[in-house]
């Protein structure tokens, strides 16, 4: 009986983090070498014709920092479009206040994680400003490039990696924000079969 226990535990703990994770990213990623993407909506076409992809969609990638009076935390900053997003991860039915739908293309507004917005001590509605390491040349010498971007909605995965460490915004708004012109980082994609992910990736 002890047994049964124990391995029921193990394999819905195992379940749930594995829903957990999956609900939050993507099934796999193509990604352009150099981190910029330029052909992308031939790639992401190319993508979303596989027979095994229900959905793919552009992003950006990039780390940066933000600021909020005293504090200041680092970031994984994602670029998303979030009417495409919501058909490949669960990041939109993960909102505790605003929507994914609140990230509009030059508005700079940004979505975190609850233990991300808990550290630096904001609410919907505040200011922050992101501090990202592509910097401008100046007399000076290399300076930090710094966007202040309003708080618009936070999320809940559940999971320390996404909630204390994940910052969303408006794919536009990434492209200016990583001087990245017309480029992306890559293309993310839902899968019909995860388990299938290494085979599809090599056919793509």
């Amino acid at each position: 009986m002890a047994l049964i226990v124990v391995l029921s535990v193990m394999n819905g703990f195992q379940k749930e983090i594995r829903a957990r994770m999956l609900g939050a990213s993507p099934h796999l990623e193509v990604v352009a070498d150099g981190g910029r993407l330029h052909d992308w909506p031939a790639v992401l076409d190319e993508v979303a014709q596989h027979p095994q992809v229900p959905a793919a969609a552009p992003y950006v990638a990039g780390q940066g920092m933000l600021s909020f009076g005293q504090s200041v935390q680092g970031v994984m900053v994602r670029g998303i479009d979030p009417a495409r997003e919501s058909a490949i991860t669960e990041l939109a039915d993960k909102m505790k206040t605003g929507a994914l739908g609140d990230l509009r293309g030059g508005e700079f507004a940004i979505v975190l994680g609850t233990d991300l917005a808990r550290a630096l001590g904001v609410l919907v509605g505040d200011k922050v400003m992101l501090i990202t390491p592509q910097g401008q040349i100046t007399p000076a010498g290399m300076m930090p490039r710094l966007k202040q971007f309003r708080v618009a909605g936070i999320f809940e995965i559940g999971m320390a990696p996404y909630d204390n460490s994940l910052a969303l915004i408006h794919l536009n708004d990434a492209q200016k924000l990583f001087q990245l012109g017309d480029a992306v980082t890559g293309i993310s994609a839902k899968l019909r079969d995860i388990d299938l992910a290494p085979r599809i990736a090599h056919e793509l």
